[in-house]
């Protein structure tokens, strides 16, 4: 790499022992990074993380580790080179001569994203699995990576390192690791710079528009990180570009806070640290236009005129809104036809459904959380479809809080996100049963994502059905349903009915236990409806969000950002339910647990002096 074209900043702390720390305690500090700007040789020990990928010792790409067993890196990488054949050597300055701080290890498996594609450089990631692990020292060290929820607007400084060639086309890497600093060009910005669609959201850019900085061929699969804070939080992997530092044309990187979910489903024991990186004013892309480009997003104000005053107020959010659920019976869900279905996710993999039913708040099955109620074991992911395949709407936040109900009997879960989604078609809330009346013969619905069921794909299901008499069975607090079956999958989904042009939710899905009734010919399903929680769901959420027949009172809709409350480890038994271009290649938010880290860090600091 160039003097005017260099690789990534990001920085670990090092540990006397690796024991006594999780990776996010360890990720992202390293203890010889004392560098405020650059665009030079990196000094020894400066980025601790930077992989040297070698067949046959010499270097062909980058990357980076990020715990002592795995090495994030790009998937175009691999295209004609299988894993088995490369050495990974870390702690390395120079391609010749001495470097006593390297260590060297071969790979025992590689893994490529399922969605790479070679053709648009869309989804270019890959994993490497070493087939030992590592030692930390001062010049080996973790890098920390952008969590799901994490922004990076235009202008961020970034780093980037790696022994690219110092021209484009050149045929000579650099001997020495190189560094630059480049800030972040904005998505929109570099969809005009290389036309329009062929920058997606798994993509991010970093350059100056004059040129002059970049990283280049031999730098893919290197990390690009930013500072926030005391971590070095790593954004980007190295992956393509049109030429290298020409004007206009930026580098493009792999959005890494893009594949959270992935990367915790494949690393399941020792996971890396995320860090959510937030930007701070505002994102100056949004302003950005050029042919073909869709505009912006917009948050939509009106504005009261009065004799003496000009006041402009947030348009209300109204909940139970699905526009894209136009038919009326029968079919598969479409994208968007439940807007308010949230998958539940634990290390990359579908637990249980939920419910958006405020900006920042999910609605699901305490029994959900019985096997784990700590908010980072935890990721909601919206406007999905399919658990299996693309889908172009979806988003992947965190989870900073979970509250249960802990009554008598059944119990919901309220979950707190880590920051609100931008409502769409594909993303709205629904309306909670506020003291609602659901008629007997009234049709409602329940959705859900089970294993073994919709296809590959798995795509969400969605079941009709029609409130019943609940007979004997009849309390204050049931609703009953005619019969369908539940799988595990489906908890925490709902049964959702219509009132005039708004979705209510009336109960909450359950299969924590098989109540059918024997009694009737037909069997019938018995669920606690929703507003036997309305003190539990006023105390966490405060007042609900209005439905369209009630948009007039708007006055509480400031309040329904949920408030956090302290999280039981306790959860009662729920009741009631029945039976189931050119690439780059070689030719947290933090977790809640974090002081808890610190104090064990310091308690083994404290020993080991």
């Amino acid at each position: 790499m160039a003097f005017h074209k260099v690789i990534c900043a990001a920085a670990l702390l090092n540990l006397l022992t690796q024991e006594c720390h999780s990776q996010l305690s360890v990720c992202g500090q390293p203890p010889l990074n004392t560098k405020i700007v650059g665009g030079q040789v990196a000094s020894l020990g400066s980025w601790p993380w930077q992989v040297s990928l070698q067949v046959f010792g010499s270097h062909f790409c980058g990357g980076s580790l990020i715990n002592n067993q795995w090495v994030l890196t790009a998937a175009h990488c691999f295209a004609s080179i299988q894993p088995t054949s490369v050495t990974v050597v870390l702690g390395l300055q120079t391609q010749s001569g001495s470097n006593p701080n390297a260590q060297s290890r071969t790979i025992a498996n590689g893994i490529v994203h399922p969605s790479y594609n070679s053709q648009t450089n869309d989804n270019d990631i890959y994993l490497l699995q070493l087939a030992s692990p590592v030692t930390f020292t001062n010049y080996i060290l973790p890098i920390c990576l952008a969590a799901s929820d994490s922004t990076f607007y235009s202008g961020i400084n970034s780093w980037v390192t790696g022994w690219g060639t110092t021209s484009s086309g050149a045929s000579t890497i650099s001997q020495t690791l190189m560094e630059v600093e480049v800030p972040v060009v904005g998505n929109r910005q570099c969809n005009c710079d290389y036309g329009v669609g062929s920058i997606t959201n798994n993509m991010m850019c970093a350059g100056l528009s004059s040129g002059g900085k970049d990283s280049c061929q031999g730098d893919s699969g290197g990390p690009m990180v930013s500072k926030q804070g005391s971590y070095w939080i790593q954004s980007g992997i190295v992956s393509f570009g049109d030429g290298c530092a020409l004007p206009n044309f930026p580098g493009i990187y792999t959005r890494v806070s893009q594949y959270q979910s992935w990367i915790n489903s494949r690393i399941t024991s020792n996971q890396p640290g995320f860090i959510t990186f937030t930007s701070t004013g505002t994102d100056s892309d949004l302003s950005v236009s050029c042919a073909g480009l869709p505009p912006p997003p917009t948050t939509t104000t009106t504005t009261t005129t009065t004799p003496t005053t000009s006041v402009s107020t947030p348009k209300p959010v109204i909940c139970g809104q699905a526009p894209m659920n136009t038919r009326i019976l029968g079919g598969s869900p479409t994208a968007g036809m439940w807007p308010w279905m949230v998958s539940l996710q634990r290390n990359g993999s579908h637990v249980c459904g939920g419910t958006l039913v405020s900006l920042d708040s999910v609605l699901s099955d305490a029994n959900c959380f019985s096997s784990s109620s700590r908010p980072s074991d935890w990721t909601a992911v919206l406007g999905r479809l399919k658990q299996n395949g693309s889908n172009p709407f979806e988003v992947t936040l965190n989870v900073t809080n979970i509250t249960l109900s802990n009554l008598t009997g059944s119990n919901v879960a309220l979950l707190q996100l880590g920051s609100q989604p931008t409502l769409s078609n594909y993303i709205q809330p629904i309306c909670l049963d506020n003291g609602q009346t659901f008629t007997v013969g009234s049709t409602c619905w329940a959705a859900g994502w089970s294993s073994g069921r919709g296809g590959v794909e798995e795509v969400l299901q969605e079941t009709q059905t029609t409130v019943v008499d609940c007979g004997n069975l009849t309390t204050s607090s049931s609703i009953c349903t005619g019969f369908f079956t539940l799988d595990q999958g489906d908890s925490g989904g709902p049964i959702m009915c219509k009132l005039g042009s708004s979705w209510f939710q009336a109960a909450v899905l359950t299969v924590a236990n098989n109540s059918t009734t024997q009694t009737r010919a037909i069997p019938i399903m018995v669920f606690t409806q929703l507003n036997n929680f309305d003190p539990f769901l006023n105390r966490v959420l405060g007042t609900f969000l209005s439905s369209s027949s009630t948009a007039t009172t708007t006055s509480s809709i400031n309040s329904t950002i949920s408030s956090n409350t302290t999280s039981s480890n306790t959860t009662s038994g729920v009741t009631n339910i029945t039976t189931t271009v050119s690439s780059r290649g070689g030719t947290p938010a933090y977790f809640p647990f974090f002081f808890l880290h610190l104090l064990v860090f310091i308690m083994c600091l404290h020993f080991f002096l």
